[in-house]
């Protein structure tokens, strides 16, 4: 067992870990962890959200929990819930437009206290929402945290890709399992297939693509998340489907990692 393996911890309560990571903002990421999870509920999961953008937090405005909302009552982080699902942001805390500036140190450490040291409860999935790059967040989380597996969210455009490929070496060097990608925004101005084209020459599950819907955006920005509010439209509909498959690629993990401690044990 080498030093990263000994190093890793299981969350007390949380079944399955799954991180959502890309090598580049602006591709839609917060967007997909936030209706993920929604969607994981949609399959009577209890499901939480951590937000680990630190120095960025944007699910507390995507699930529509107001900014700073936790800052009054001086006892730190818990969890708010929102649509069903359980969050945890640095935003909670910090009144509206306060900046992080914190170097690599703190913003690792601060990772692990909202991992470790917030009661999540009982959960069947714990979402995480990386910041972009492959940054001390990502290193911390892949090095200390149990983690089930990471989705890559990417555009279909070429410089997104190419920034996506990085990131699926970054944590195949690191050992953690990739489920596989997502392509967000695929329309005519971005264009469409390049994220299945990119899972193909990876060796690696395209979990689908989400379209570019003006839908999608304006809940994301109000607080109402579309998979929330209307189960029927197309994309929410794809969210499920992507849903389907991650849950079912947990179950395969934990049959193994159950059958490798019945292994050890004999």
């Amino acid at each position: 067992m080498d030093s990263r393996q000994q190093n890793i911890k299981k969350i007390p309560g949380i079944k399955n870990v799954v991180a959502v990571a890309s090598n580049k903002g602006g591709v839609g990421k917060s967007t997909i962890a936030t209706n993920l999870a929604i969607s994981l509920k949609r399959l009577d999961n209890k499901v939480g959200i951590l937000d680990a953008d630190i120095t960025g937090p944007n699910i507390p405005r995507m699930l529509g929990i107001p900014s700073g909302s936790l800052a009054g009552e001086g006892q730190g982080l818990r969890t708010v819930e929102a649509h069903g699902v359980k969050a945890v942001s640095l935003g909670l805390v910090l009144p509206p437009d306060t900046p992080v500036v914190w170097r690599g140190p703190m913003i690792a450490s601060g990772l692990k206290q909202m991992v470790f040291d917030v009661d999540w409860g009982d959960l069947d999935y714990l979402i995480i929402d990386l910041p972009p790059g492959t940054s001390d967040v990502s290193m911390t989380l892949a090095q200390d945290v149990m983690l089930s597996g990471i989705v890559i969210a990417t555009t279909p455009q070429e410089v997104s890709l190419e920034d996506a490929r990085k990131a699926v070496a970054m944590f195949d060097k690191l050992g953690v399992s990739i489920f596989g990608i997502i392509e967000n925004m695929s329309s005519e101005i971005f264009g469409e297939g390049g994220g299945e084209n990119a899972a193909d020459d990876l060796g690696l599950d395209f979990l689908g693509s989400i379209p570019l819907e003006k839908e999608l955006r304006i809940g994301s920005d109000k607080g109402v998340p579309l998979t929330a509010i209307n189960i029927e439209h197309p994309v929410s509909i794809k969210f499920l489907e992507i849903a389907k498959k991650i849950d079912q690629r947990c179950v395969i993990v934990n049959e193994q990692s159950a059958s490798l401690q019945t292994r050890d044990l004999t």
